[in-house]
């Protein structure tokens, strides 16, 4: 069985965590309103808010490969909202597709 995830970080094609997506195939982009990126250093975070849009870029992926996702996005599936991240599915041109949103303090910058 497999899902869709919609990534907007380091783990997009060609950047620095990509190898994380593993053989997961790529379905195609979109561009998200309803998501705002914050600058957390080292990589983006993203928080459910009004946006002029985030590029998005979809994939399938198999339970194996989300499992690892999770790992490296420091999601709990028993405990969802007590990591890092939370996973939440977003509607995508594409269809419906997991997205990481970081639980954002209200000082960080966009």
């Amino acid at each position: 069985m497999t899902s869709q995830v919609a990534v907007y970080g380091t783990l997009k094609r060609g950047l620095r965590n990509d190898r994380w997506l593993g053989e997961a195939r790529f379905v195609g982009t979109d561009r998200l309103i309803d998501i705002t990126l914050y600058d957390l250093g080292p990589f983006p975070g993203a928080k459910q808010e009004a946006s002029q849009g985030v590029e998005v870029e979809i994939f399938n992926v198999t339970a194996d490969q989300m499992a690892r996702l999770d790992q490296l996005e420091g999601f709990n599936t028993e405990t969802p909202t007590a990591g890092l991240y939370d996973r939440v599915i977003f509607q995508t041109r594409h269809g419906p597709a997991w997205l990481y949103l970081f639980d954002i303090l209200p000082h960080l910058q966009r």
